[in-house]
């Protein structure tokens, strides 16, 4: 049976366990458990990181811990009894961990690394505080390191800032909000700005000297020394070295490192080194043999100098390399260092090139005891302390020291007989009182343990030597009475027995016969004569002798005389003996009366440090002599206590204030001295107003605190003597003199006046005294006495007076002070505090003080509070002093928050930050105050304001402060506990003013102001990025939960609750309140959302009834849409909830349809910026990101009409475009908002990256950008237009500057189209299927313009980059439902044909492949692509009976290019070609293949004739073969023509094609007779011969009539041709036209249009090649559909599309149609474009060909619903006859272009998708209208500047719409049938100028929308373009018409009104309007 558990609540996890069991839990070692029932050895419960899985678990895989539960039961939470440091390291190593792997995955190696160490560090520190051996200063460390290694990880993973208190984390709840604000503030200093350090130390070790000619042993001294006083400041660090060079002792490390201790921040300069000096310990010359002399001797050998600034740059861990320098001269060895600083080079050199001293120096900071604790191992290793000469800047009492330093300076000797001088060396000893030396007093230097004696430097043969070494004597204190110091003087000989000899010596005595010590200082010794060792045996003998030449009696004039002296430099350490005589005669005042008051007049000129060293002594004299003779005494003794006690306020000195402190407690025995002392200090101060020099008695003051301890100690003393007597006295005596200090604190002092400074003076002193006098007077009493005292001070201040700073400086001590913690005092004394700060906070003075008061004064409020658990009483009094904060503090400090936070901020950094200081500070406190308001005192609060007006203002207050507080930069960015609080703190205040807001401003009391700021807090607070849990790391979510909730829910209940409250005047918030409650409900918090989203519908209704619609709603919400969701906002759940939520609100509205629309419309919009976003976030610029933009800008400006948001828009896919190098459709996107603007000088505001300007020049501006853009996608014709646009411009303004620029620019660009070379660009058809695509893809197919080079693998590759869980389908047929509902993303692609508009400009002769080129691949509206398939039985005999062509032309909503790389596919059409129609083609494309090759031979335009030779070897070679013959076995059978009797007339025009060719074939072999080399001629002939073979085989004897009009008959020799001839289009006598489907063999154009377009075709349906060797080297093979082939036609005959399946895997059988589907690959696929690659020189048209009219010729480009049957007509030299084209309403609704006469035959071509035409006749008619040819660029002028659908030019009749780009007969456009009577048709003659609108629009375009991009087509009618000229000769060829000159055909916008003269200029017309963007 489970039992709930009692005690076993928490554990952690032992073992990984499976959970293999029913119900079981699975687990893993380290996770943490909270169990809630047990049962037989299971527990159950869950992990803590996840309590929603419950599960089962063995207990034995738990280690139970203690655990505190709150909220047992259900909902219980368990918190584990452990260190709180314990739990924090817990759960941030835990939070580190997931960050920490994000770290590897982000690449950021380093901070990786640098946190692994960290993290691992933490782990074994945890392990040593769970262990639980550590001491208790150790733990204290290792609690300091944790918290110092978690600070660094949180901040450098940005986590936040955690208060702490001695290392633990603090509770925000436990304490005030301004505590909290101080410890994070704290902690974000210290993170800052460490503080400085005032103590420094170096760290010495001493590794090794490096030198050559080394061999003796060496003693090293190292001391700083100060280059600027020329001194040294430490005393010597002695290391003795081997004969190696290495330490001799490596195993004492105390003996080679020391700590040069005590540096002060003044000695870290440049001018103070580290000085050291080596001595070697041997012979007396380097070089002398080992033999001469066993003697050794101490001689100089090197000295080093580093400075110690150059160790504050250095890396602490580099060992340092010093040079090591010797002297030139001896003699000058004590200057060495001074020279080597000087830099004085003469003095000193290198001692050898390899010397080098090896030493590790590094600067640590801070105070001893920290460095014991930071580098601990130094410190157990072992280290020499090495102090400083004198005392730190700071002296400790307690230390004990005593060292007397002696220096060795000089001497001054005799020769002494001899005849050089001598070598001296001096031996030092210290002697006892007894004579005897004192064992281990010399000391060399620190390192090395003392000596008995010491031995000097010996100088060589220097009778005056300098040695400057400096000795070290520790010498007891108990020792230094009666001890002296010896020097003995001995002459080193350098002969063989190297003896010293003595001759001399000198002595000094320590102390004085009064008791004072060697004075510091020179000292100038006498050298007393002395040659026996035995002579100095008994000191007594000669310590009788005078030792100092300064000592000398005048009479002793023969020592005086001497010559020879000694000179010792002495200074004393010691903080026991003295040598200031004033000092001992005051101590020994009882031994001199008469000498008492010199001596306390002397006091004040003694050195501080001679005072502190006997304090107690001393103070014990002056109280003595006050005792003794107080009345004669009295005011010197208090003068000296005054003195003494000032002196402890000295930085140096101020660790002596304990001492004194203990003084007063324990030793003080003064009684009766409490009467003198208040005595003597009301004298002075009654004494205050009257004096003039007010210097002594502020001294006075400012020692009030000890005066008063010493008054209270004294008081207390006495009356423990004797039993409390004189009380009363004592009270009055204390009154009298707080009267005096009251009289003089309330005179008013003007400006800087020397009693103002005295009571500043007395005030900053007073809040010391509190405390004393607390231990004799009660609380009352003394709070008695701080009122009135604080209240006697004059009320008015001058403004620029320091009294009322430091007034308030008092009140901050008064509030930190024990007096006012005591709630008794604290009410007397809170109403003088809270005026003051009222008065100072009102007038905006001392604001930093204030806040410090006040932060004060409410950590006490709170400490309070807390103690209220245990003890009730004081919760009444923390109760009313809120209220009386609030009442006198609330309002005021709301006012200087607001007036902080409007002031400019400072400039310089410390202002900064002293005033974010006080901003924060004040903010804390009004938190502060606020979290401790009840409902009572809001109520009091709010009942408190006379009016409704005060009330209001202190709402608008308090709702702008906290708009304040939730700024991002109220507090630093890793604040987030801070926030926290404040926000809690906020919305509790909320909540309570808002009843208030409800009560008082509602109905007819509305106010707007207030309302409105509300709701604007409201949502500020929501949207603050601090309450997005959402972003919050689990473990910090669930303890934001648990501490706060969700307080996001909280306020967006509280906003709906109060718009409902609301009623009508919701309508003043209508629309402005829109984005802001949008952007509430787009915080993606559900239930946030479901409380939120409800108020928009109440906004809709409200707005419906007031003005019957919700437009401003619908604008609003869209405008606030896009840029929320743009910065992030939102979500496709937003967009569900937000959609399904107000339709079911609007399901009973009488608006429900508009409401609906609004919805749905609102809805779409997500749609599209979600996928823009998303889009958006991806890296690099592709396709998606371009085609989203294109999307959501086609919404803007169709559906929503948002002008501004489509302009912007603009931009961004201008930007886009910009950076994916596509300029081409970077132009024409800006030309949209080119095209909104008009050439006016209305003036435009600045917007976006464009100034403020004139329209006019906005317009110029872009239109340069357009032309630069379209020059460098290589779109030149285009920018030619915009080019003669400008010009007009510059014109119509006389600009000829401008003017002339712009036509070179024109002139550069046509260069540049004869010029430069253009690649031509594949053209792919993509479709997006399934769910998971996009929005604006979904479901959907494109047409995608390839790049440069770009070929369908390549393509493929990039769409798969761009969607990489696409699935690439690998067939060509349309998916079914299954793909596109599946939740998958599914890609199809293959290449597809353009199908060029400008037919007429391609069909020009003489118009270079340059030109050409554009108009293939420029403005394509359409595509195709074409599958053979075998339909019935195939005959493997002869495929060509079976092989149908499957024909999809695609039409897209947009040309290309445009906007975009891609378009949607509008419109989808499938012909099926029957085999006939098939052969039809290939032959009619073969003709023009061979027509275009023998021209340009005949030209020259050919460089050789090989391609003629091929193209005519492989028809010739084919149709022998059996390729023609293969369509005569096919179609020419009878079993054919019986079966199918509709295709009679096709199989005539079959068998005159074939006739065709070989007429064509023919004359090309004429024309190759002539032009082959002689080399070729065999071939010639063999072709010739195989030509007859072909003719006999076709049966043809001798031409038809209609065939022998042929081009080779040229009067000229050449096919040139006239172009003056028209066809009739429409016969006059025509009653109706009726589109008639035809076979696909007649063309739109004349039969003998010699297109280059031909040889693709050729190759499309052959399966034949791009390159022009493939095309004309056409072998005979099964897989070809020339006509050549004996044998039936491959099934891998296939689509005409230029993609194939190469390279992509087999597709799935289901979606195999037959062999015939797969596609052939780039290399075997026919030619990609219906024409052929202008740098291919075989299919070049000659300039003169196009015009030959007598070869009949087919339209390959258009399917068969394009095509129209041809009139049948005879052909001839002398007369054309042209027939009226027939129209059918029932087939496909299509206007078919007009056709040359043809032989009429019937027939049809099977389609899928269209009817069967319905055929007319049609009669022929002639006339001579000339055409109207243009200039290419001028016929393209409405293509370039529109996209759009709409048409604006028609036949006048009204008969049907124009095409795009041309009503020519080439324009290949089907146009639907009128649905009304047909029309009668306008007489030929007026065709070319009778071309206006009409209101018919091509069948792709019906029903459509047109998009925003018609730029020019909008508010132009396109110009007409004339009809073709004539294909056929007529008799007698006039000169072709020349174009008209561009200026006349040029308007401002390149077009001309449909009914005008084509060459009539007509001014653009201004488009709508457009707001100033």
């Amino acid at each position: 049976m489970w039992i709930p558990t009692e005690h076993e609540k928490y554990g952690v996890v032992l073992a990984s366990f499976r959970g293999t069991v029913q119900h079981g839990l699975p687990l893993e070692i380290g996770d943490t458990v909270q169990i809630l029932e047990k049962c037989e050895g299971w527990y159950r419960g869950f992990i803590l990181k996840n309590p929603n899985v419950k599960g089962i678990f063995p207990s034995s895989y738990i280690h139970l811990k203690n655990a505190h539960v709150k909220n047992k039961g259900q909902f219980e939470t368990v918190i584990p009894v452990e260190d709180s440091v314990i739990t924090e390291m817990t759960s941030t190593l835990r939070d580190w961990g997931a960050m920490w792997k994000q770290l590897y995955v982000k690449n950021e190696g380093d901070l990786f690394h640098r946190l692994w160490h960290v993290m691992n560090e933490i782990l074994d520190l945890r392990r040593q505080v769970l262990v639980g051996h550590l001491t208790h200063d150790r733990m204290r460390d290792v609690k300091q390191h944790i918290t110092a290694r978690l600070d660094w990880g949180n901040e450098q993973l940005c986590l936040d800032l955690v208060p702490r208190r001695e290392f633990s984390m603090v509770d925000p709840d436990e304490i005030s909000v301004t505590e909290l604000y101080r410890l994070m503030e704290h902690r974000h200093r210290k993170k800052e700005t460490p503080a400085p350090v005032s103590t420094h130390h170096l760290f010495v070790h001493m590794k090794s000297l490096m030198s050559a000619n080394l061999g003796e042993e060496l003693e090293v001294f190292f001391h700083i020394y100060d280059g600027r006083e020329n001194k040294p400041l430490s005393e010597r660090f002695f290391v003795k070295l081997n004969k190696s060079g290495l330490p001799k002792s490596p195993e004492k490390t105390e003996r080679q490192c020391t700590l040069f201790v005590d540096l002060g921040s003044s000695d870290l300069r440049k001018d103070v080194y580290i000085v050291v000096h080596i001595i070697r310990i041997g012979r007396m010359g380097a070089g002398e043999k080992k033999n001469l002399c066993s003697v050794q001797y101490r001689r100089p050998f090197g000295c080093a100098v580093v400075s110690i600034a150059d160790l504050l740059t250095a890396d602490s861990k580099d060992d340092h390399l010093l040079k090591v320098y010797a002297c030139n001269t001896e003699s000058e060895w004590s200057q060495i260092h001074e020279n080597i600083i000087k830099k004085a080079n003469s003095r000193y050199n290198l001692s050898g090139s390899n010397t080098g001293l090896a030493v590790a120096l590094q600067l640590l900071h801070g105070d001893i005891e920290q460095l014991r604790r930071e580098y601990m191992v130094l410190f157990t290793r072992g280290v020499s302390i090495t102090r400083k000469l004198g005392f730190s800047d700071v002296i400790m009492p307690g230390e004990m020291r005593n060292d007397l330093y002696v220096t060795l300076e000089k001497g001054e000797f005799e020769k002494g007989g001899k005849s050089v001088a001598r070598n001296v060396e001096i031996t030092v000893y210290v002697l006892d009182v007894d004579g005897q030396v004192l064992k281990g007093h010399v000391a060399a230097g620190a390192g090395e343990p003392g000596a008995d004696e010491y031995h000097s430097l010996v100088l060589y043969h220097n009778n005056s030597p300098r040695w400057a070494e400096q000795i070290k004597l520790p010498i007891p204190v108990d020792m230094f009475r009666g001890s002296h110091v010896r020097f003995e003087f001995r002459h080193c000989s350098t002969k063989d027995k190297g003896e010293k000899k003595l001759f001399g010596y000198s002595f000094v005595p320590l102390m004085q016969e009064d008791g004072r010590t060697l004075p510091d200082g020179t000292h100038e010794l006498i050298i007393h004569k002395c040659e026996e060792n035995a002579s100095l045996a008994d000191c007594s003998r000669y310590l009788r002798l005078p030792f100092s030449k300064a000592n000398l009696p005048s009479n002793n004039q023969t020592l005086k005389g001497t010559k020879e002296s000694f000179w010792i430099t002495s200074f004393l350490c010691s903080t026991k003996l003295t040598q200031n005589g004033d000092m001992l005669d005051l101590l020994k005042w009882r031994a001199h009366p008469e000498r008492i008051n010199d001596s306390l007049s002397k006091l004040k000129e003694i050195d501080g440090s001679e005072i502190v060293k006997f304090l107690q002594d001393t103070l014990d004299t002056l109280f003595g002599i006050l005792d003794e003779s107080s009345q004669r005494y009295g005011l010197k003794v208090f003068d000296s206590l005054v003195h003494i006690i000032n002196l402890l306020q000295d930085s140096k000195f101020q660790h002596f204030k304990p001492v004194m402190d203990t003084y007063i407690e324990s030793h003080f025995a003064g009684a009766l001295s409490y009467r003198d002392l208040i005595k003597v200090l009301k004298w002075y101060v009654d004494r205050i107003v009257d004096a003039e020099h007010q210097d002594h008695i502020q001294q006075v003051l400012k020692a009030s605190e000890y005066i008063f301890k010493y008054i209270i100690q004294s008081r207390r003393l006495f009356s423990l003597a004797t039993g409390g007597q004189n009380e009363e006295e004592f009270r009055v005596c204390i009154h009298e003199l707080f009267m005096s200090i009251r009289f003089f604190l309330s005179q008013e002092s003007k400006g800087t006046s020397p009693v103002g400074q005295t009571q500043a003076v007395f005030l900053r002193a007073f809040p010391a005294v509190y405390g004393e006098l607390l231990k004799i007077f009660t609380v009352r009493e003394v709070a008695g006495f701080v009122r009135e005292t604080l209240g006697s001070l004059p009320s008015v201040v001058q403004p620029d007076c320091p009294l009322d700073a430091v007034k308030l400086q008092c009140i901050a001590k008064t509030v930190e002070s024990q007096l006012y913690i005591n709630p008794e005092s604290r009410c007397i004394l809170l109403p003088v505090v809270l005026r003051v700060l009222q008065n100072h906070m009102q007038e905006q003075r001392d604001l930093v003080m204030c806040a410090r008061i006040l932060t004060s004064m409410l950590s006490l409020i709170k400490k309070e509070e807390n103690g209220t658990a245990v003890n009730n009483p004081t919760e009444p009094v923390v109760s009313e002093e809120v209220e009386l904060i609030v009442e006198s503090l609330l309002g005021v400090l709301l006012r200087t928050i607001l007036e902080i936070s409007n002031r400019p901020q400072p400039a310089g950094p410390t202002m900064r930050l002293q005033f974010q200081d006080v901003t924060g500070e004040f903010v804390a406190c009004l938190l502060a105050l606020l979290r401790q308001m009840s409902d009572r005192h809001y109520q009091q609060l709010l009942q408190a304001f006379s009016s409704k007006d005060n009330l209001r203002d202190f709402l608008l207050q308090i709702f702008t402060v906290f708009r304040i507080l939730i700024r991002p930069e109220m507090f630093p960015k890793d604040w987030t506990v801070m926030r926290l609080v404040t926000n809690n703190v906020i919305i509790t205040t909320v909540l309570y003013l808002s009843e208030a807001l409800r009560k008082n401003f509602l109905n007819d009391k509305f106010d707007f102001k207030v309302w409105d700021l509300y709701f604007y807090l409201s949502v500020i607070f929501i949207n603050q990025p601090c309450l997005q849990l959402e972003s919050f790391s689990p473990s910090k979510r669930k303890k934001t939960l648990e501490k706060y909730g969700d307080m996001r829910v909280m306020m967006g209940c509280e906003i709906f609750s109060m718009w409902q409250n609301l009623g009508e005047h919701k309508l003043n918030f209508i629309p402005a309140m829109i984005g802001p409650f949008l952007e509430v409900t787009l915080v993606p918090q559900p239930d946030l959302r479901n409380v939120m989203i409800p108020i928009f519908h109440d906004m809709m209704d409200w707005e419906q009834r007031r003005s019957g619609n919700f437009k401003q709603v619908e604008a609003k919400l869209i405008d606030k849409l896009d840029s929320l969701m743009s910065d992030g906002k939102g979500d496709e759940t937003y967009r569900e909830l937000f959609n399904s939520i107000l339709l079911k609100k609007i399901e009973r509205e009488t608006w429900r349809e508009s409401g609906i629309s609004l919805i749905a419309t609102v809805t779409r919009l997500m749609e599209r910026l979600l996928d823009y976003r998303d889009c958006m976030k991806l890296g690099e610029v592709d396709g998606k990101k371009i085609g989203c933009t294109v999307s959501l800008l086609n919404f803007y400006k169709t559906e929503l009409n948002k002008e501004e948001m489509y302009i912007r828009y603009i931009h961004k896919l201008y930007d886009l475009h910009l950076k994916a190098q596509n300029y081409t459709e970077a132009s024409y996107t800006l030309l949209l908002y080119d095209e909104l603007l008009e050439w006016s000088d209305r003036p435009l505001r600045e917007f976006l990256n464009y100034p403020m300007q004139s329209e006019w020049q906005r317009k110029e501006f872009l239109h340069l950008t357009i032309v630069q853009n379209f020059d460098r996608g290589k779109c030149w014709e285009n920018g030619i237009i915009l080019c003669r646009e400008l010009a007009d411009q510059y014109e119509s303004y006389y600009d000829y500057r401008n003017l002339s620029k712009m036509r070179m620019m024109e002139a550069s660009l046509y260069d540049k189209i004869m010029d430069q070379q253009r690649l031509e660009p594949e053209f792919f058809r993509v479709g997006f299927y399934g769910k998971k695509f996009p929005f604006f893809l979904r479901n959907k197919e494109f047409v995608c313009r390839g790049h440069d080079y770009e070929r369908l693998e390549a393509f493929q590759q990039r769409m798969l980059n761009e969607f990489p869980h696409a699935i690439a389908m690998q067939h060509v047929n349309q998916p079914d439902q299954t793909i596109y509902q599946a939740d998958a993303q599914y890609l199809q692609i293959y290449a597809v044909t353009p199908i060029p508009e400008s037919q007429d400009v391609l069909q020009r002769d003489g118009v270079p492949d340059n030109i050409k080129s554009f108009y293939k691949f420029n403005h394509i509206w359409r595509f195709r692509y074409d599958r053979p398939f075998h339909k019935g039985t195939k005959d493997k005999e002869n495929e060509f009976k079976s092989l149908w062509v499957e024909r999809t032309t695609l039409t897209l909503v947009q040309s290309l290019p445009g906007i975009s790389r891609w378009f949607e596919v509008d419109k989808r059409e499938l012909v099926e070609v029957s085999p006939l129609e098939n052969a039809i083609e290939v032959i009619e494309n073969k003709n023009l293949q061979l027509r275009t090759l023998i021209t340009q031979c005949q030209s020259r335009q050919m460089q050789n004739i090989n391609p003629l030779t091929m193209c005519l070897n492989g028809v010739i070679d084919a149709a022998v073969n059996g390729g023609l013959a293969r369509y005569q076995e096919a179609f020419f059978v009878k079993d054919y023509i019986m079966n199918h009797p509709e295709d009679g007339e096709k199989i005539g025009r079959l068998r005159e094609l074939m006739f065709e060719q070989a007429h064509i074939l023919e004359y090309g072999l004429a024309v190759h007779e002539k032009f082959v080399p002689q080399d070729m001629r065999p071939l010639h002939k063999k072709l010739v011969d195989q030509f007859h073979l072909m003719k006999s085989s076709l049966g043809i004897q001798e031409f038809p009539g209609y065939v022998r009009a042929s081009p080779v008959h040229f009067t000229n020799g050449s096919p040139r041709t006239c172009r003056n001839s028209v066809p009739n289009i429409i016969s006059p006598d025509s009653g109706r036209g009726v589109a008639r489907r035809s076979y696909p063999a007649v063309n739109r154009y004349s039969s003998s249009s010699l297109s280059s377009q031909a040889s693709n075709e050729v190759s499309n349906i052959t399966g034949q090649s791009e390159s022009s060797d493939e095309v004309f080297n056409m072998q005979p093979s099964p897989s070809t559909s020339s006509l050549s082939s004996n044998h039936s036609a491959s099934p891998n005959v296939t689509s005409s599309a230029p993609s194939s399946a190469r390279g992509s895997p087999q597709m799935a059988e289901k979606h195999k149609h037959s062999r015939e589907n797969t596609c052939l690959s780039p290399r075997e696929r026919p030619v990609s474009a219906i024409f052929p690659n202008p740098l291919d020189p075989a299919q070049r048209v000659p300039p003169h060909q196009i015009g030959d009219a007598t070869l009949p010729r087919s339209d390959p480009n258009l399917s068969a619903p394009d095509k129209v049957r041809a009139t049948p007509s005879s052909w001839s030299l002398d007369s054309v006859k042209e027939g009226l084209p027939s129209f059918s309403d029932s087939v496909g609704k299509m206007l078919c272009p007009p056709i040359p006469p043809r032989p009429q035959y019937s027939g049809s071509a099977k389609s899928m998708r269209s009817q069967s035409p319905v055929s007319t006749s049609r009669s022929p008619q002639k006339t001579t209208v000339p055409p109207f040819t243009p200039s290419p660029t001028e016929c393209q002028s409405t293509s370039l500047v529109s996209n759009s659908p709409v048409l604006s030019g028609s036949y006048s009749s009204g008969i049907s719409s124009l095409s795009r780009c041309s009503v020519s007969e080439a324009s290949g456009t089907e146009l639907p049938a009128s649905d009304h009577p047909p029309y009668p048709m306008p007489p030929p003659a007026t065709l070319p100028n009778s071309i206006s609108s009409s209101s018919d629009e091509p069948i792709r375009r019906e029903n459509k929308t047109p998009p925003p991009y018609s730029v020019y087509e909008r508010n132009n009618p396109r110009r007409p373009v004339p009809l073709p000229h004539s294909l056929s000769i007529p008799p007698q060829t006039d000169p072709p018409a020349l174009p008209p000159k561009p200026h006349q055909l040029r308007t401002g916008s390149m077009k001309l009104e449909g009914t005008s003269d084509p060459r009539v200029p007509r001014p653009r017309p201004l488009p709508r309007k457009v707001s100033q963007l």
